[in-house]
């Protein structure tokens, strides 16, 4: 087999005495940095379209409530169900190509989008854009994985510290784009199209110039049986089941609260507050978290940890539900949901991101990569119909956010055990 990092170092070696924080991005390797900021600039260009689209497809193309929805769900499904054929990819022709091809499908479907008026034309464009992250985003995140490896196994710190870098660029470009976008719609929606299509001509740009045509250290896979094989591996589909938990949890900031903010207030203003909170903590606090987990916590432990917390925030909603509260005062219990979330996310996704590296065959990180997240999708596809029917069936009112929390309490208990530092080693130094 081939290897998947240069070498296996002594792990004693990550646990020399480590940076200080502020020094880390400092301290990362040019195709560190690049990763982190495409990461950045992927989530500005994306956010400043399509938190709009729903509502440019209903008003100003008069399509119906369904055909929105519909459409909004072909868009996720040839996203998220397609990473793992683009995980594929990249480990079958490199990381460079995939990124390129990805960054430039999703200029075409952006532009497309801008201009599309016909129902065709809007679904040819959404399934164009989704295919687009299906290639680019598994490239990008398997690689940052990897590097992430790499640089705890040279004694510089935890691969968590360098994978919590990139969720909060993430993050940080989730909170910009919006209001990027916000901005642009003062003008017109195709306005904001053109605008992201902007964005990923640079990310186009300048992975042109400083993606390395081969990255020391990855090789390309060209066997076949690759799927199988990852289909037997019940850890890695076992941390898959654990991720999805913590996604489905996630998704109900867009189903449970909007339904929860509703009932206080009378109305769903106050949910860009709360979604701004939110942004803002991982923003602030995924680097203080990240390396206290680090420093305490193993990635089993952290994943355990941030779905206790997960289940801790439904678990204050439920609690609150019985008194009824109402105004001002009804949006504390909503408030104290999304902070506990938040700060499971911190841990959960890191943590997640950094196993995969340590569960995939070796050659295949970009399709395990990939499987994480299409595997988690389905979950989360399956979960939100049955949380949909569940908030719908009249149950006592605390009863459903009960039940959001028993998952992520049910991930948490069924997370696969964490390689021994010989069992890691060893697969590392297989030939």
């Amino acid at each position: 087999m081939t290897r998947i990092f240069p070498r296996a170092l002594p792990r004693r070696a990550a646990r020399a005495p480590q940076p200080r924080r502020e020094r880390t991005w400092r301290r990362l390797p040019p195709l560190l940095r690049l990763l982190i900021l495409t990461q950045l600039a992927f989530n500005v260009g994306f956010f400043a379209v399509l938190p709009f689209l729903a509502e440019h497809l209903g008003t100003a193309i008069g399509m119906a409530g369904w055909m929105v929805g519909l459409v909004l769900g072909l868009r996720t499904f040839s996203q998220q169900g397609l990473f793992v054929a683009g995980g594929w990819l990249v480990d079958r022709y490199g990381v460079r190509p995939v990124v390129l091809t990805g960054c430039g499908l999703r200029i075409a479907g952006f532009a497309w989008l801008g201009y599309a008026q016909a129902t065709g034309a809007v679904i040819g464009a959404v399934l164009l854009i989704g295919f687009a992250a299906a290639l680019f985003s598994p490239a990008v995140e398997s690689e940052a994985a990897r590097q992430a490896v790499v640089w705890e196994e040279e004694g510089h710190g935890p691969r968590t510290r360098v994978l919590a870098l990139f969720s909060a660029a993430g993050q940080a470009g989730a909170f910009v784009g919006p209001l990027l976008g916000g901005l642009l719609l003062a003008v017109d929606f195709r306005t904001a199209c053109l605008a992201g299509a902007g964005v990923f001509v640079l990310v186009l740009a300048g992975h042109a110039r400083l993606m390395p045509q081969h990255i020391p250290g990855r090789t390309r896979t060209h066997g076949r049986g690759g799927l199988r094989v990852l289909l037997r591996n019940r850890r890695f589909l076992a941390l898959c089941c654990a991720y999805g938990a913590y996604l489905l949890a996630y998704n109900q900031l867009y189903l449970a609260l909007p339904a929860e903010v509703e009932r206080v207030t009378g109305s769903q203003a106050s949910l860009s507050w709360l979604f701004a909170l939110s942004s803002l903590l991982v923003v602030g606090a995924q680097l203080p978290v990240t390396g206290w987990a680090g420093d305490r916590l193993g990635l089993r432990r952290s994943m355990a940890a941030g779905l206790l917390l997960v289940a801790s925030g439904f678990a204050v909603v439920a609690a609150a539900r019985p008194a009824e509260w109402t105004g001002p005062a009804g949006l504390l219990p909503a408030a104290g949901y999304v902070v506990l979330l938040t700060l499971g996310q911190m841990l959960v996704v890191p943590a997640a991101r950094a196993w995969v590296p340590d569960l995939a065959e070796d050659g295949r990180l970009g399709l395990y990569t990939g499987a994480l997240s299409s595997v988690s999708g389905l979950i989360v596809l399956a979960g939100s119909s049955a949380t949909g029917a569940l908030l719908d069936l009249g149950l006592p009112p605390a009863v459903p956010w009960l039940a959001l929390a028993a998952v992520p309490l049910l991930a948490g208990v069924l997370l696969p055990s964490a390689p021994g530092a010989a069992q890691t080693a060893a697969r590392q130094a297989a030939p």
